[in-house]
């Protein structure tokens, strides 16, 4: 019963105990840190709540100005005219891992996806054609269109 209680009245007052003020000090052999105020030159060491739970706003950056906000939103827009777009990785491994082809992947892409290209068309547009085939049956064509190195469109058709 008495470690009970001992336990009890330990982790009530744990927490008085961890919020116990920090001092920096400087002397002449060097800086050191101390829970009590070691003279007239020492100085209180704020420290940032990191714990959970705490508050969500007060480790984020501050808003941008209205006019880097339109600045951003054009350069969003003319990302999205792009066809080259960012894949982050583990959506392109899971990607690669299920043999598909996406908009926005580079040619090393594609030939990991789906191996070497069987047939490829240099004009108009840069093509791949891949031929899908179950039981010796040519059942799926695969065209991959790229502009600029990257995939601009995917398209599967019968034969």
């Amino acid at each position: 019963m008495k470690t009970l209680l001992a336990v009890t009245g330990l982790l009530i007052l744990w927490p008085a105990i961890s919020v116990a003020d920090i001092y920096r000090c400087e002397s002449d052999t060097g800086v050191r840190f101390a829970d009590t105020p070691c003279g007239d030159q020492s100085e209180k060491v704020i420290l940032q709540d990191n714990r959970i739970g705490g508050n969500f706003g007060q480790n984020l950056p501050d808003r941008p100005d209205p006019e880097q906000r339109q600045t951003s939103e054009t350069a969003r827009e003319r990302s999205d005219n792009d066809t080259c777009q960012f894949i982050n990785s583990t959506d392109l491994r899971r990607y690669l891992i299920r043999e598909q082809v996406v908009k926005g992947m580079t040619r090393e892409n594609v030939q990991d996806a789906f191996g070497r290209p069987p047939e490829t068309y240099p004009t108009p547009q840069e093509t791949w054609v891949y031929q899908t085939k179950y039981f010796g049956a040519l059942t799926e064509l695969t065209y991959v269109y790229f502009r600029d190195g990257c995939v601009e469109n995917v398209v599967y058709r019968k034969p």
